[in-house]
């Protein structure tokens, strides 16, 4: 099983990647919220896997971060949710609000995300709904979600400052007070990344 993948990004479409670890090149399928949080070409890259194995072929999935591959294999285990329909799910609403929504039984928001039909929300709200606090969201973890929201606004800003993605998500994952505001978030992440 292949769990981590680190190495130069090589190719990057929107939903297919190619990275270069030791000379063997991985193509990785990832979401959308994955896709965007990736660096420009030659760039290193460490994304968080899932390998599927099938009898006509082997895929490897690579995630941003430790709670969307969660999601991931939460969802592959749902009935009717395949590999490609988890992506989708990932590629259309971030996690947090995913997990609001199945804690809510917000049907009509699932509906809404590409491939996921009523009978599909409704299976996914069932199957799910005890799972929620494994994924860190159990009910009433608004403070969770904000505190994650002002983690990937902190990471985004650095990025744009020039930072790498991986430095700057390291930097933030150190830091002691993780539910500060996103401009503290960035003041304490300026001062490890000089």
């Amino acid at each position: 099983m292949i769990g981590r993948i680190h190495g130069k990004l090589i190719e990057k479409t929107p939903s297919l990647i190619l990275v270069d670890v030791g000379g063997v090149g991985y193509e990785l399928e990832v979401p959308f919220s994955t896709f965007y949080q990736l660096g420009e070409i030659d760039d290193l890259v460490t994304l968080h896997t899932q390998m599927i194995v099938r009898e006509d072929a082997q895929l490897l999935y690579g995630f941003f971060s430790m709670i969307e591959r969660q999601l991931f294999r939460s969802l592959i285990k749902v009935n009717g949710v395949g590999p490609r329909l988890a992506v989708t799910i990932l590629s259309g609403i971030e996690v947090a609000d995913f997990c609001r929504c199945i804690q809510l039984e917000d049907e009509k928001s699932l509906i809404a995300l590409p491939g996921v039909g009523k009978k599909t929300a409704a299976q996914l709200i069932i199957s799910l709904r005890d799972l929620l606090p494994d994924l860190g969201q159990s009910p009433g973890t608004d403070k969770v979600a904000r505190a994650s929201d002002n983690l990937a606004d902190a990471e985004a800003a650095l990025i744009r400052l020039g930072y790498k993605p991986q430095n700057a998500s390291k930097v933030l994952a150190q830091l002691d007070d993780s539910e500060a505001s996103v401009e503290n978030l960035i003041k304490q992440a300026l001062k490890g990344l000089t």
